[in-house]
């Protein structure tokens, strides 16, 4: 009796999810905050991060409100931190009296074959604080617990869009806490597959053009937990890429063009998200800059003149298999 008693008041979900907050070191109490908030309501969360929700206002005048609480010293020399919203997370004051805005969720791009490992793992994995992959400061580890529990949810992206890209159900939440949390507080946007159909939502958003991202937050105890696949009209970590915010981190690959085989037909211009490509010429050419590497415009030229070569001035790509044979040996 007792035990339905508490299965209602707090579902099993909820509480694997604090157990495993309670586990991990260096998880505050604000982060736990900050992640049941995040998995209870991300659809409320993202879309006033991306500012299509009308409470997005109102946090603006909050954040701006806070931050004039804590005005910056010049003279002081050091960093402080001030919380600023779901959209910018930690609000990092540098000496120079400018807001550099790091958010405390990040995504990796990960080209499609590494995406597919990433859904059929088929082991539990605990890879820690792969720095040279995942450049952030607080969100860079692969703890993977039930790796083969995925669930497929709407995308909290496309939904919060007046006109969004479809399906919806596109984003992929991968082990436990995340996907039993997510699954139990949003039955109605959510199911379980598993990993082959996985793979298969992976393979139709990569014929639709989209980019895969692999996702760590820092309220996610600085795990990976989900893969989404993004468009740049309807992303809101793109949007804010393109804001200036550094939110995501290249593959490790850049796109490279083979000039004996371009026909300057123009087709990866049209399906490159980050505008990495323009045509000079009648041939396709590659801003290194720009380029994430995702690998997209390489599956759409139909003349095989794109290819991904690894970039050494780029993070590591994010290769399951290699980092756990690497971390065995």
């Amino acid at each position: 009796m007792f035990a339905k008693r508490r299965d209602r008041l707090v579902s099993p979900a909820t509480r694997r999810f604090v157990e495993e907050a309670r586990r991990t070191p260096g998880y505050s109490w604000f982060d736990f905050v900050h992640g049941y908030v995040y998995g209870r309501w991300p659809y409320l969360y993202i879309g006033i991060g991306t500012g299509e929700h009308w409470l997005a206002r109102v946090w603006a005048r909050l954040s701006g409100w806070f931050a004039r609480l804590f005005p910056l010293d010049p003279d002081q020399g050091r960093v402080e931190e001030c919380w600023t919203g779901p959209q910018n997370g930690r609000a990092r004051r540098s000496t120079s009296g400018k807001l550099a805005f790091a958010h405390t969720y990040h995504g990796k791009v990960v080209p499609l074959e590494p995406a597919k490992q990433l859904v059929s793992v088929g082991e539990a994995v605990d890879l820690g604080d792969l720095e040279q992959v995942i450049p952030y400061s607080r969100a860079r580890d692969i703890i993977l617990q039930n790796p083969d529990h995925i669930i497929a949810l709407d995308c909290p992206c496309r939904v919060s869009r007046a006109n969004p890209c479809l399906p919806l159900d596109v984003c992929l939440i991968v082990g436990e806490p995340f996907a039993g949390f997510v699954r139990a507080h949003h039955p109605e946007r959510t199911r379980w597959i598993n990993p082959d159909e996985a793979v298969e939502i992976l393979r139709a958003e990569d014929a639709r053009g989209h980019v895969h991202h692999a996702f760590f937050k820092d309220a996610m105890f600085g795990r990976f937990y989900a893969i989404c696949n993004c468009c740049s009209c309807c992303c809101g970590a793109m949007q804010a890429q393109r804001g200036g915010t550094p939110m995501l981190a290249s593959s490790g690959y850049l796109s490279r063009v083979d000039e004996g085989l371009c026909i300057g037909c123009g087709e990866c211009v049209e399906y490159c998200q980050f505008e990495a490509l323009f045509m000079l010429e009648y041939l396709a050419v590659v801003d290194a800059e720009a380029c994430m590497g995702c690998g997209v415009c390489v599956d759409k030229c139909e003349q095989g003149a794109l290819s991904l070569a690894r970039e050494p001035g780029k993070s590591i790509p994010l290769d399951i298999r290699q980092l756990i044979a690497l971390a065995e040996a």
